[in-house]
Order: C-alpha cells, then structure tokens, then sequence
C-alpha cells in the first residue's frame, strides 16, 4: 500500500471507531500480519483494548485471522482488509442507492448493517420497524412483513449476502507444516452454496414506538423480552452483510448509461441500460464484454413505456456499434444480430474523460489539447506537438514541460546510432494512460485524506458550540413532545445568541461543502480504480 492509502484508511478508522482502533488498525496495515500479543506490544495497549478493537474490525469485515506461520498448534495472526476500509468512503452512496431502489425500508436496512457490520435478518427487521414506526404518526405502525419483503428483495438482487461460516482450526490446518500460510483467509462468500437463501424466520407483529420512561426496570423487562424474542425466531447464527461487489457493479453500470445519454440521447441510455439488466445475472464481475444478445431479445426486454419500434431500435443499435465511444459491439448476425456492451472499453474511455477533464482544470485547455493529441496519436515530436495541436513553439515547449513534471506525460528516447547522441536521437512525447489513471488516483487519496482532516479540525475547533446546539434541540424536541407552549419554546431557542446561531450556519456549510466534495472526489476514485481493475484483469 502506498502512504496515501495508509493514511486515508488511518483518517477513515478514526473518524469512525476511534483512536484506539485507528491505532490498532493502523500497526496491522503496516506491519502485514500480527499476533495478539505482538501488536499489544507494538501498540503500547492494553490487551483488553486491542482485542475489543479487533473485534471491532473482524465484526466490520476489515480484518481476518486464522493460523499463523506456527500452524494450527501457534498463536491466532490477524490481517487487515485495507479494501474494506477504502469502502467506508461510500457508505454515503451505497445508502442512497438502497434508497433510491428499495425506498426508505431498504436505506434504513442497509444503514443498520453498515453500522454494525452484520446482523441477523430478525433483528435487522424488528430494528427497522421500530425506527420506522418510531417517524410515523401517532396509531400507525410498521408491519414486520412489509421490512422482510424488502429485505427479501435486497438478497433475491444480491446486494446483501449471507456472511460465509468460519473455517475451524481442524480444517485451516490440513496444509502441509512446510508451507504454512501466514493468514487463513475465510472462504467467499460467493462460494457457499446457500450464500442467498433467505431462512425462515417466525416472525409477526409491528414495530414498537420508543418512548421516554422514567421506569428503567420497565427498559429491562424490555431488553430482556427482545432478547427471548430472538433466540425464537429460527435465524440464529445467520448474519448477513453488505455485497459491496454488487453495489459496485450497480455505479459501473449507471457510470456507463450516464456517460451514453449525455453522448447521444436518453433513448440509447435506455438501450444500454436493458441490455446490462439482462446479462447482470450471467456476466462476472471482471468480464470485459456482457453476454451476447440478440436484437430480438433487446427488443422484447426494453420497458414498454419509450413505445420504440423495431426498425428505430435497429437505427439505434447501429448508431452504437459505430460510435467512436465503443460502448457497444456486434458480436453476431444471428437474431437480427448479437450485441455485447464493451465493459472494458467503456470504463477505458470513461477514466481518459477523467484525465483529460483534470489536465484542463488544472493546466488550461491548451494543455488539454496537447494531452488529448498524444493520447490519439499515441507518440509524437515537439513539431508535430506544435502543429497539430496549431499552438506556438513557446507555449507548446512550456506545457509540454509542464505536463511533463507533473509525469502526466511521459518522454520516449529513441537512438538512430547506439551511442545515444542527441542529434541521432527521436525525442517522443506519449501518454501511457494505465500509469497515469495510477498517479491521478493516489491525487485523489491525498485530496480524500486532506478533505476529511479539515472537516475534523472544523468539528473540533467548534466542539463547544455543536454540543450547545445538539443539547438546545434536544431540550425542544422534548418540550414539543410534551406539548409546551410557545413561549417556552421561544426562551430556549434564544439560548443561542444572534452570532452563535450565524457561526453554526457557517459551519454547517462549510461541513456540507466538504461532504460534498468528498463525494464527489469518492465518484473519480471509484471509475479510476475499476479501470485499473479492468484492465489488470484483462491482460
């Protein structure tokens, strides 16, 4: 791991769990494999504190352990999944998409097992249905029935999976004593045969509405009764987890219609958006192409709503397939012929919008002239730089040198003779696009890492004024709830004076704003990287 990606998953560990996690977590990424007691020593932690911290990233996924180099006679190693923390940056996102799906029961489903890690689907639902019930009007409810309906939904489309069993030490440890593994990693998860088969669980009624009790044996006799009610639901053991795969493979797609529909029109969006709904199911997650279809198949498949006739389908698919984008290809002529989307060249040409939108913000449009120039003609001199991008010698030579510091452009030597003069010797400028997505992508880990040490040191700075605030509006959510009259209202929200409320609103849009960005920095780093993917797993 480089040091900007050691750095994000330290910020990203802190601001979720905590410096003594971030501390733990920290040491494993950068020492590789640990034991219990070594990174207790290393850590200068207590050992009860590391092994709660360890729980804590086992729990979340962020960490394996199995046995050591010892085999299974040796002590316990632990290993950290630095993947699984990078993906803490789009928890934001994977929620929307449940929302935007599945409405507010599947946010709030996958919220909850984002928060914890995993669950089991009984005590994901009844959690659900109290914090739905808990938003609705007085007498109204939500029913068990309508969460596990969308729960059930979430894994029939895989985007929750059930968490693979863990291996026991008898089984991790059949390998031969020469070549111990350092860590045993747990099976996939894909691999379990009943990986998306939902258990039944005997469960009925409706949510519960959280009240204020003064009672806390009541609160008892609650947990309590929540507890027995658990452990008669049939699901026991069962825990369920996110498919961050198959959100990914959910923002892929959408990347590839947007990019489609802002190219040509919402129409061929459409098209290609049917045609990665029917081979989602059949196509791996690193293919380069979708499963083959037919034009009769795509016609079929399209919603009935765009009204589209087969001959203007015909026009479309034949406006694809000779795009320069290379979005789709023609695999065939059999059923009025065979279409795949090109995943790969898809995701190609989406990172090189990238790199050229980044090349223009940051060095002008000539600059991006001449980087889109050497990405088309693959090499050339600084002449040709210089004609066929129609610039002056002067200002081609200084951006050429420019792009050529940042290494957003590479230089190719090519002798006549073999002593290497200079006056026998092709000077050719290029870009290599995989190594230049590499160096863009650590960029934007450094601008992840910067955006969340501001908004950090903001909250600090102004601690004081936030738990002000937050205690201020507690106090009149509960006045409202119990039916206070407005002048008592007005009395606690001039709690807060004229400057302070006019800081606070200050802040809130300075936290918004680097929310935002971060999201956004979170969009790039998620195209470049599956580029990178894409390819590797291409070669």
């Amino acid at each position: 791991m480089t040091a900007q990606e050691v750095r994000l998953c330290g910020l990203l560990l802190q601001e979720h769990f905590g410096d003594v996690v971030e501390n733990v977590g920290t040491h494993l990424i950068r020492n590789g494999v640990l034991t219990l007691r070594a990174l207790a020593h290393e850590t200068k932690l207590a050992l009860d504190l590391v092994k709660k911290s360890l729980c804590v990233l086992v729990q979340h996924g962020m960490c394996t352990f199995g046995p050591g180099r010892r085999g299974p006679a040796g002590p316990v190693e632990y290993h950290i999944n630095c993947e699984h923390i990078l993906h803490m940056l789009r928890y934001p996102r994977y929620i929307y998409t449940a929302k935007s799906l599945y409405g507010d029961t599947g946010e709030l489903i996958v919220e909850e097992i984002l928060q914890r890690g995993q669950m089991t689907m009984s005590s994901t639902v009844k959690t659900v249905a109290d914090r739905l019930t808990h938003n609705m009007p007085e007498g109204q409810s939500m029913d068990y029935n309508e969460v596990v309906s969308a729960f059930s939904r979430l894994v029939e489309t895989h985007f929750l999976q059930r968490c693979p069993p863990m291996a026991s030490a008898e089984s991790s440890g059949t390998g031969s004593a020469e070549t111990p593994p350092a860590v045993t990693q747990p099976s996939n998860p894909e691999s379990h045969p009943d990986c998306y088969k939902l258990p039944y669980i005997s469960l009925s009624g409706h949510g519960k509405r959280r009240r204020s009790s003064e009672d806390g044996e009541a609160d008892q006799r609650a947990a309590k009764k929540a507890k027995t009610d658990s452990s008669e639901c049939g699901d026991e053991g069962i825990h369920w987890q996110v498919n961050f795969e198959r959100f990914h493979l959910h923002f892929r797609d959408q990347a590839i219609i947007s990019a489609v529909s802002c190219k040509l029109d919402q129409t061929s969006g459409e098209i290609v958006r049917t045609m990665l709904r029917m081979s989602e199911v059949t196509t791996s997650a690193n293919a380069a192409f979708t499963q083959a279809l037919s034009a009769n198949e795509i016609f079929r498949a399209l919603p009935s709503n765009y009204n589209i006739a087969r001959p203007i389908l015909d026009q479309y698919l034949t406006l694809l397939v000779d795009d320069p984008m290379e979005f789709v290809g023609k695999a065939g002529d059999s059923g009025g012929g065979m279409f795949v989307v090109n995943l790969h060249r898809a995701l190609a040409n989406l990172a090189r919008a990238t790199l050229e939108s980044v090349v223009q913000e940051r060095f002008g449009s000539r600059s991006a002239r001449i980087f889109r120039l050497l990405l088309r003609k693959r090499h050339l001199e600084q002449k040709q730089v210089e004609d066929f991008a129609m610039i002056p010698a002067k200002e081609a030579k200084e951006m050429l040198y420019t792009l050529l510091s940042e290494n957003l452009v590479q230089l190719q030597e090519i002798p006549k003779t073999p002593d290497h003069a200079p006056s026998r010797t092709f000077y050719l400028y290029t870009v290599n696009q995989l190594p230049t997505a590499r160096l863009l992508l650590q960029h934007c880990y450094k601008t992840v890492g910067n955006l969340i040490e501001r908004r950090l040191y903001e909250t600090k700075e102004n601690k004081r004024l936030l738990e002000k605030s937050q205690r201020i509006e507690a106090i009149l959510a509960s006045l409202q709830a119990t039916g206070a009259e407005a002048t008592q209202l007005t009395e606690v929200e001039e709690m807060i004076t004229a400057p302070e409320r006019q800081q606070l609103e200050s802040l809130r849009h300075h936290i918004n704003k680097l929310d935002s960005s971060e999201n956004q920095v979170d969009e790039t780093i998620f195209l470049l990287e599956s580029y990178i993917n894409s390819t590797q797993a291409s070669r």
